[in-house]
C-alpha cells in the first residue's frame, strides 16, 4: 500500500467498516512505520479491491485490518491477503499473531478459522461507534 492508494482505501474502509472507519490520517502515520507495519493492497488491473494490514513487533503480531470490496467478496482475495500477511508474521519469526473481529461477522470468522485461529475472547462494545463487540482470535 502506499499513499497514492490511500483515495481508493478511504472509499473501500467507508464502504465496509462505517461507522467505524480508519481516517486517512491514521493511515498515513501507519504507512510511515514501516519498521513494524506491513501493508498491501490486492488489485485487479489498476484497480484497488482489497487492502490489509499486519503490526509485527518481535513477540507478537496484530492484523490490524482486511477489506475486499463487496462486489468482489467471496472470490478468495480476503483469504490471499491474510496469507501475505500471515507469510510476512512467519518471514520475521513472530510467534503469535492476534486479531479482533466482528462477533456478527460469521464469514469473516469462519476464513480466520480456516488458518488456524481459535477464538480467545470478547472485547465488549470493541467498535466505538456501532457499539458491536469482537471475538478475538489468535493463531494457534
Amino acid at each position: 500500500m502506499t499513499r497514492e492508494d490511500l483515495r481508493t482505501v478511504m472509499v473501500l474502509e467507508e464502504e465496509l467498516f462505517a461507522p467505524d472507519t480508519w481516517t486517512r490520517a491514521m493511515y498515513l502515520e501507519e504507512l510511515g512505520m514501516t519498521d513494524t507495519r506491513h501493508y498491501l493492497v490486492a488489485v485487479d488491473g489498476t484497480d484497488v479491491v482489497g487492502y490489509a494490514g499486519l503490526i509485527a513487533y518481535p513477540d507478537e503480531a496484530h492484523i490490524a485490518t482486511i477489506g475486499v470490496t463487496g462486489s468482489r467478496q467471496g472470490e478468495g482475495t480476503g483469504g490471499r491477503l491474510l496469507d501475505a500477511l500471515l507469510a510476512e508474521a512467519d518471514r520475521r519469526s513472530v510467534p503469535v499473531v492476534l486479531l479482533e473481529v466482528r462477533a456478527t461477522d460469521e464469514a469473516t470468522q469462519g476464513l480466520y478459522a480456516r488458518r488456524g485461529f481459535v477464538p480467545i475472547g470478547v472485547r465488549p462494545n470493541y467498535y466505538p461507534l456501532s457499539g458491536e463487540d469482537a471475538v478475538v482470535m489468535k493463531r494457534g
